[in-house]
């Protein structure tokens, strides 16, 4: 004779909580934001956006605005792995840039 596995407990509403507000909470998007800076010519960070994201010219040129007139701008969320390789990416290209959570 075998001895019984223990019997199944049901999850608490409270422990039914904490589950569902962590899958929430990782499955936000992170968006890489790009700040504006200086140094760098607005038809350069064009050409950067185009390279790193393979966005439209029309695209690129409406996020470099975006950077130029507000200080910074998000320009792709998504997963953090693929948005921490497009911040290398762009920072490697000289842009200042950065990921956050999505609010």
């Amino acid at each position: 004779m075998g001895v019984a596995a223990p019997a199944k407990r049901a999850k608490t509403d409270a422990e039914v909580e904490v589950v569902s507000r962590h899958e929430t909470q990782t499955q936000r998007p992170w968006n890489v934001v790009v700040w504006n800076d200086p140094v760098t010519p607005m038809s350069v960070v064009v050409v950067i956006f185009r390279k790193v994201f393979g966005y439209s010219s029309n695209k690129c040129t409406q996020l470099m605005m975006t950077v130029h007139h507000e200080g910074r701008a998000i320009v792709w969320s998504g997963q953090r792995e693929r948005a921490e390789s497009y911040c290398v990416k762009l920072q490697v290209a000289g842009l200042s840039a950065t990921i956050e959570h999505d609010e």
